[in-house]
């Protein structure tokens, strides 16, 4: 019996929350619905920006310091506003929904020290809602030894698999940090994080220009790429680990392009994206014969130009099968809240190296419940 299902992503590049309705059983049944995006103003933008400063030294996944007490309570708000945004404009009530899928703002992100950080309040959403909400998605995974993400490969596969794909896929989701999934016909999906997204770019732009992006590749279409800088960018030691792996926002440096101009730095930096990606690709069992791109790095002109040139295989945005390239994350835990009110896995040893398929995900129930 399929449900009905708000997704909810505010992702590492800190733009906005993306809501996202759709219909599942959270198994092979999936119809996908509306979706909307509300940006964050830039004062929130610049207290996320704070509270990841402060969340640098965390050793507690439940501690607050600093500005995180303040940014939690502005992302719950901003969440809580979409939301009844959202459903004013599909013309829906809170009794029409099932329930929430709530990701949070990652703030940290060091599996390796056991630790993954999501601000804010999923049980304050569900009682301010009225409608139940599963949150807290990947620190079950974390606590069994997992990398805790990436958490999206769950949903990417059931795409595939409903599109009735023959051969090999790999999707590539490209936010502030660019991830794939390959998908192969009846086969567990095969993950992991694959480097830097849009996240190193972003803050380039940010800090030369005050723009927030290098809108649709503008600048790095004007530079030139700095081979030496992007073999010295290729030699960080997480390209040679293996697959399932994982990263936080902040793993990359972009110090070696600080003596470039804009556009040179732009372009090398686009560069090192898509050739990060080219090499995650290269860990896959076997050469997939599309490459889907979703996320924010789908907009950017010069980047998918990058990955045409890099990958060994046709290169497409999400768009072209009807699905979404802005919301597939919301869409993404709409579906994982289903299957975690199911008690089905959404983690797996093949995308999180978990040790055995794993549910996840915390469920907050609404005063009113279902």
């Amino acid at each position: 019996m399929t449900v009905t299902a708000i997704g909810l992503m505010s992702g590492t590049s800190m733009d906005g929350v993306d809501v996202a309705l759709i219909e599942t059983d959270g198994e092979g049944q999936i119809r996908l619905g509306g979706v909307s995006a509300f940006p964050y103003a830039e004062a929130d933008r610049a207290l996320l920006r704070r509270a990841l400063a402060d969340a640098a030294t965390l050793g507690d996944q439940r501690a607050r310091p600093g500005s995180l007490v303040e940014a939690e309570a502005m992302i719950t708000d901003r969440h809580v506003a979409a939301v009844k945004r959202f459903l004013e404009i599909q013309h829906l009530e809170p009794a029409d929904i099932t329930v929430i899928g709530f990701h949070g703002q990652t703030v940290l992100h060091r599996p390796q020290s056991g630790l993954t950080v999501q601000i804010g309040d999923g049980p304050a959403l569900a009682q301010t809602l009225g409608i139940d909400v599963v949150h807290d998605f990947r620190a079950a995974d974390v606590a069994q030894g997992g990398q805790g993400a990436p958490l999206v490969p769950v949903f990417h596969s059931a795409l595939a698999a409903a599109a009735g794909f023959e051969k090999p896929v790999v999707v590539i989701n490209i936010g502030g940090v660019s991830n794939i999934t390959f998908c192969a016909p009846g086969n567990t999906p095969i993950a992991c994080d694959a480097g830097p997204g849009n996240a190193l770019i972003d803050d380039l732009m940010l800090s030369r220009t005050g723009e927030a992006m290098d809108r649709n590749g503008a600048a790095a279409a004007e530079g030139d790429i700095d081979e030496k800088i992007l073999e010295e960018l290729l030699d960080h030691p997480f390209f040679a680990l293996p697959a399932p792996k994982s990263l936080d926002r902040n793993a990359f440096s972009a110090a070696p392009v600080a003596d470039l101009s804009t556009n040179d730095a732009a372009a090398t930096l686009t560069a090192f994206t898509a050739a990060a990606i080219a090499r995650a690709i290269a860990l896959m069992p076997q050469r997939p014969e599309l490459a889907v791109v979703c996320g924010g790095g789908a907009r950017n002109a010069t980047l998918m130009r990058e990955l045409a040139r890099r990958l060994p295989c046709k290169v497409a945005t999400a768009e072209t099968l009807g699905w979404s390239i802005d919301a597939m994350e919301a869409q993404a835990f709409a579906y994982m809240a289903v299957r975690s009110l199911k008690n089905l896995a959404i983690t797996f040893p093949t995308t999180t190296g978990v040790a055995a398929p794993l549910a996840g995900g915390e469920i907050a129930r609404a005063a009113t419940g279902h």
